[in-house]
């Protein structure tokens, strides 16, 4: 009789613990979700919120539906940091840009007029607009560098380092380069939408498929005849 007893007593307090343990574990639970949606400050746009701690998130989403809500919201927060480091290489790349084109006009044109070395610049940019040329002024520039003959720029296969050795002219073609890239080389526009040039002392082949549209200094300004890509 007494051993049941100490069962039943034993069953009895054990029941009550675990209801006691499962009321505390919802009550806790309820805490933390009420906890949760008042972190929330604002709703950015769909789905994005500002909490107030500062972070800009998601909302912590369940696995399963019913499932209770993950107290740790940090895996759909955007990491700012991440952000200004993809800030410094965008603006890494437009500095690269601007550096090849810089390049280019000044181991081109010089000893060319202001002129001169913005319609050098102008040919650099409608090449990038050109289908079946390289998109970007870089890989304008240096396109065919690797091959001592199928270089577009003579500098860019000529073995020589490309350094600017004359300062003064070398901040000529980096403001001529700023310029053209921040008008997209259409304003004004000297080169007449020529892709291909050459100086006036020399007369390439490929000069007789092309259409003349301009003259400005010793170069000589060409765009493919209508219906050709060159």
């Amino acid at each position: 009789m007494l051993t049941a007893f100490v069962r039943v007593s034993r069953s009895v307090g054990w029941f009550a613990c675990s209801a006691a343990a499962a009321f505390a574990f919802t009550v806790s639970l309820s805490t933390v979700q009420a906890s949760a949606a008042d972190d929330v400050v604002s709703e950015l746009e769909p789905g994005l919120y500002l909490f107030k701690s500062g972070r800009v998130g998601m909302k912590p989403v369940a696995d399963n539906p019913g499932d209770p809500v993950a107290e740790d919201a940090d895996a759909g927060e955007i990491d700012l940091a991440d952000e200004a480091s993809a800030d410094v290489v965008a603006d890494a790349k437009v500095g690269s840009e601007a550096h090849c084109l810089a390049t280019a006009v000044y181991f081109e044109a010089r000893g060319e007029s202001a002129k001169g070395q913005k319609a050098v610049a102008e040919v650099v940019l409608a090449r990038t607009r050109t289908p079946g040329r390289p998109s970007t002024i870089c890989g304008v520039v240096y396109e065919g560098s690797h091959r001592r003959t199928g270089c577009q720029f003579s500098f860019t296969c000529d073995r020589a380092p490309d350094v600017a050795r004359h300062g003064a002219q070398w901040a000529q073609a980096q403001r001529i380069a700023a310029t053209a890239i921040s008008t997209h080389g259409k304003v004004k526009s000297l080169s007449r939408g020529a892709t291909f040039y050459h100086a006036d002392y020399v007369k390439p082949r490929w000069a007789r498929r092309m259409v003349r549209v301009a003259q400005i200094g010793s170069h000589i300004f060409y765009r493919p005849k209508r219906g050709r890509l060159l």
